[in-house]
């Protein structure tokens, strides 16, 4: 039997449904991939703790109920 040619195996993937195709496009992504470079990792680690501490250092954290209230009161008041 002769393998499959490119554009068949495409055909047949591209009938499969869409979570399946979406499954494999991941996995084919992934392969392309390649190792991790670690130093890579500590960089955004480092951005992702700097991101972080901005957001802690400038954000008002708000219980739900206010939250609420606010959006109840803006769609009360058409803005």
């Amino acid at each position: 039997m002769n393998p499959m040619t490119r554009d068949e195996i495409l055909e047949k993937l591209l009938a499969l449904p869409r979570p399946d195709r979406a499954e494999i496009a991941e996995e084919l992504l992934a392969s392309l991939d390649g190792e991790p470079d670690p130093r890579h990792a500590e960089e955004w680690l480092a951005e992702l703790r700097r991101r972080l501490a901005d957001t802690d250092a400038n954000t008002e954290l708000l219980d739900w109920s206010e939250v609420r209230a606010r959006v109840e009161a803006r769609l009360r008041d058409g803005s």
